[in-house]
């Protein structure tokens, strides 16, 4: 009988380890446990090395764990330190373990020209907002259908709202813009998706997803 157990025993050790976001509750996940086996799995599995840095994707799933309220298991990151012209947006499955989406995105005319390296929380600074954020619903506006957000990173982006923060498509937004210009066009503190991409990603993301943004 012990022989039989212990055969059993050495079977389940040797099981492939499968974790995602779906298997990993808030309440075992917290910085004290440790959790860098999980953040490394999940990266290696939805193959994120070369296209994001894993720092950044660190934070960002940190970032996902933390915020209360959220309803897909989805985290958006964007990296406002790599330049306008590359992609810098990314949505990450986190039940599949899988990149969904990778593209570029704007950020404020007031932030820098090809490189942002200012952030604002303010109303009016036409500045990109840095931290986390929730989505919310959509709306169509002045630039089309769009995105609400709220602003979760107290005295960072929590002005998101009166600001007009949202996730919207703009033709200065696309790789054809980068092109022409050689830099990709600024909003007023939105982050612009390209047109050809932006009601699918919205659609996506919309209501109650995580968005990390950081420099």
């Amino acid at each position: 009988m012990k022989k039989i157990l212990h055969l059993i025993l050495l079977a389940m050790i040797a099981l492939p380890i499968h974790v995602s976001a779906s298997v990993v509750s808030t309440q075992s996940y917290t910085k004290e446990s440790n959790p860098d086996i999980i953040i490394k799995h999940v990266y290696k599995e939805a193959k994120l090395e070369g296209i994001i840095n894993y720092q950044v994707f660190k934070d960002g799933y940190n970032a996902y764990f933390e915020t209360e309220g959220r309803q897909k298991q989805l985290l958006t990151i964007i990296d406002y330190g790599r330049p306008s012209t590359k992609e810098r947006f990314f949505v990450i499955d986190l039940k599949r373990n899988k990149l969904v989406y990778k593209t570029f995105v704007s950020h404020g005319v007031n932030s820098g020209g090809k490189q942002a390296t200012s952030f604002s929380n303010t109303v009016d600074s036409r500045q990109t907002s840095l931290g986390t954020f929730l989505t919310d619903t959509t709306y169509y506006g002045g630039n089309g259908y769009s995105l609400r957000l709220d602003g979760l990173t107290h005295g960072v982006n929590d002005n998101a709202r009166r600001r007009y923060i949202v996730i919207h498509g703009a033709e200065y937004a696309t790789k054809s813009f980068i092109k022409r210009n050689g830099y990709l066009g600024r909003s007023w503190g939105c982050p612009a998706l390209p047109t050809e991409l932006s009601r699918e990603i919205i659609d996506m993301i919309k209501g109650g997803s995580v968005i990390y943004a950081t420099a």
